[in-house]
């Protein structure tokens, strides 16, 4: 799709939104039935209905349940691929200082914002990296985001990994929170020992905590933890990148066709019926259509059972207690920041 064409998509697609927007979060989709999102007072409640769910943050920020995640996209692809998301549907779109591929993001918004689809529609996640968490540096990287995404706002900034000047990195978040530039703020890969530390020890104890979960790693425990300190559960890499043949999964797949559904449908489902937000990522568009369509069924409790069956509680990418690990990330992007 040219330039032009997509400009106008865009534009019809904020006309029928327009008629259902949300008090604080704005509508969600291009084929939406204006169903009121209802605010329930758990956090990780979310709203049922046909085309999206939301989850409310514990200081009442409405977040979609399923956005459009940007990492390992290309810099050069990430603005076609934003826009693709935004037609098919998504409104909430997950970037990073450290993927590099917030001016690109920056760029898709614009293009969406002068197709007609209003700031509030979209809510934008980015998170600042590791190397920036001295405080004053954080400040200065906070703005920087802003500046790349060119945005007044962003509607949640995260700390990206619990090392490093956690807190004050902390308190620049917390300040750009109380000036209303960001409207929410969390941390990342954050386990259940430094989450009760932060929520404890912290005048703003974080929203949401955006982890690894899939159904090898299903994290059970880390979000009764979540659940009891009221913060909300984000999922990275929902599909675990298609490690240990998930793709092909006997139980997945049993599963998929009793609902005439993909397993990653099935996947994102499973996630979505337990309160957890996800942000697949994917540079195809049909993938995109496919991810978002699964808000017209719902599994069994005997099917979500079955899936929870196949956690092997071991990450499939990086333990975050492991000293190596810290020593990679800290190291990793060192000389870019």
């Amino acid at each position: 799709m040219d330039k032009n064409k997509r400009r106008e998509f865009l534009k019809n697609s904020a006309k029928l939104t327009t008629i259902a927007t949300f008090a604080s979060l704005g509508a969600f989709a291009l084929n939406t039935s204006s169903k009121q999102d209802k605010t329930s007072k758990n956090s990780n409640n979310h709203t049922k209905g046909k085309t999206m769910e939301f989850v409310t943050l514990n200081n009442g920020v409405k977040m979609p349940i399923l956005g459009y995640g940007v990492f390992q996209v290309k810099p050069k692809e990430t603005q076609r691929c934003v826009e693709d998301a935004i037609e098919v549907g998504y409104r909430s779109i997950d970037t990073a200082q450290a993927y590099f591929n917030e001016a690109e993001v920056g760029a898709a918004i614009k293009n969406a914002m002068s197709g007609g689809i209003k700031r509030e529609e979209l809510f934008i996640t980015t998170k600042l990296w590791i190397n920036n968490y001295k405080e004053e540096k954080a400040l200065k990287a906070c703005e920087e985001s802003l500046r790349k995404l060119g945005l007044d706002y962003v509607d949640l900034m995260l700390l990206h990994q619990p090392f490093n000047d956690t807190y004050g990195a902390w308190r620049a978040l917390s300040k750009f929170y109380k000036e209303g530039r960001f409207k929410a703020i969390g941390v990342s890969n954050f386990y259940p020992d430094r989450i009760v530390d932060f929520c404890l020890n912290n005048e703003i104890k974080p929203a949401l905590n955006q982890i690894e979960c899939n159904p090898f790693f299903a994290q059970f425990e880390a979000q009764k933890i979540l659940k009891e300190y009221n913060v909300a559960m984000e999922s990275w890499a929902p599909f675990g990148e298609g490690k240990n043949d998930m793709f092909s999964n006997p139980t997945l797949s049993a599963i998929g066709k009793k609902y005439n559904k993909s397993i990653a449908q099935v996947i994102l489902r499973w996630q979505i019926q337990r309160n957890i937000i996800a942000i697949p990522k994917t540079i195809r568009k049909e993938r995109m259509i496919e991810n978002f369509n699964v808000f017209d069924f719902a599994l069994s409790d005997e099917d979500m059972q079955k899936i929870a069956s196949l956690d092997n509680k071991q990450s499939l990418f990086l333990n975050h207690q492991d000293p190596q690990t810290a020593k990679f990330l800290i190291e990793v992007h060192k000389d870019k920041f």
